[in-house]
């Protein structure tokens, strides 16, 4: 919050925000939204959401899981045999 005795920079946008403003005259935000949906995200990095592809992104971060292994997919398929095993042992 800026006080009125000296600008700020807009949190959103970077842009000098003078003293006694209500909202950036760049961007348009201001306490209450935040943001402008008029506002321009000129080099900030973010996607815009028609052509986000959140696989890529992931992938992009480090967190994309990969696949799993053969060995693990037999393992799994072992485990819930024996689960089912253990299970018609039980209420049979």
């Amino acid at each position: 919050m800026a006080t009125a005795d000296h600008s700020f920079s807009c949190p959103n946008c970077g842009a000098d925000v003078p003293p006694g403003a209500i909202a950036c005259p760049e961007c348009g935000a201001d306490e209450k939204t935040g943001w402008s949906d008029a506002t321009i995200y000129d080099g900030t990095g973010i996607e815009d959401p028609d052509e986000f592809d959140a696989a890529d992104w992931q992938r992009r971060e480090g967190i994309a899981t990969p696949p799993r292994s053969r060995r693990q997919t037999i393992f799994w398929w072992v485990a819930v045999g024996l689960l089912g095993l253990i299970v018609w042992i039980i209420l049979r």
